[in-house]
């Protein structure tokens, strides 16, 4: 006597949930990102020999009245930011953009918001990745933050609104600029806020009258605003998140009104 057949489930088609989808891209960005050589120097490598050549305690006296190690490590942290979600992401999305990727992914059930929070989840994953080797490397050479038990509220507050800021920069460029030009313009603003944006020079070291303008540069406001909490001990670093909030609000709405997915 046969079987019967068991009969086969009905066809469901329709994309899966956002939160799978979302999922899915991150995991592939990730994977982008590890094998991508120039992005892992520029994201791991570089911030760690910063942070082993200035932490060293036998280098001159910066007169900040804290110690070398105190102040180099908030200043990587912010360089990490910088790096990952202002750099790293705008040359990124720019050959994205260049090469037709983001036109396809268009085609796809991923949507823009979904596409934006896919790169915030690598973004801040990678971030953490960054955030762990500076810490314990710092650890290693000696630094003993000076902290409040709010800090654990105040430096990933920080953390976020410098990556809100900087990925707005990030869009921001990607979206107008060709990628070449996206390219050259994102190093040179790397190599430019890693000189005046008081991640390893102490604003105190340039003339009086440039110090209102570089106070107001997003990497000024999140090293500074970390070193308040981390190196001072200090309360809620007001003038930080409202600068880094204002550069994140400017940045979205302009990326949002001119970004060019083709």
């Amino acid at each position: 006597m046969t079987q019967p057949v068991a009969a086969w489930p009905a066809p469901a088609p329709g994309a899966a949930p956002l939160r799978r989808i979302v999922s899915a891209q991150a995991a592939l960005e990730l994977r982008t990102l590890l094998r991508n050589g120039e992005q892992m120097l520029l994201t791991l490598v570089i911030p760690v020999l910063l942070l082993v050549a200035f932490g060293r305690a036998d280098l001159v006296s910066i007169g900040t009245g804290i110690s070398r190690i105190d102040f180099v490590v908030p200043g990587i942290l912010a360089l990490c930011v910088l790096s990952t979600a202002f750099t790293g992401q705008a040359i990124g999305t720019g050959f994205e953009r260049r090469y037709g990727v983001l036109k396809r992914l268009g085609a796809s059930p991923l949507s823009r918001s979904g596409l934006i929070a896919a790169k915030t989840v690598t973004v801040l994953v990678v971030e953490l990745v960054q955030a762990a080797i500076v810490l314990g490397v710092g650890a290693i050479l000696d630094w003993r933050p000076v902290a409040s038990p709010a800090a654990v509220i105040w430096v990933p507050l920080l953390l976020l609104a410098g990556t809100a800021a900087f990925s707005g920069l990030a869009l921001l460029m990607a979206g107008t600029l060709r990628a070449e030009a996206t390219l050259a313009a994102a190093n040179l603003l790397y190599l430019i806020l890693l000189g005046l944006g008081a991640v390893l020079f102490p604003l105190s070291k340039f003339p009086a009258g440039m110090r209102p303008v570089l106070e107001l540069l997003p990497s000024g406001a999140l090293a500074d605003g970390l070193r308040l909490v981390l190196a001072h001990g200090g309360g809620v670093p007001v003038s930080a998140l409202v600068v880094l909030c204002v550069w994140a609000a400017a940045a979205i709405a302009l990326a949002a009104r001119t970004f060019r997915w083709e």
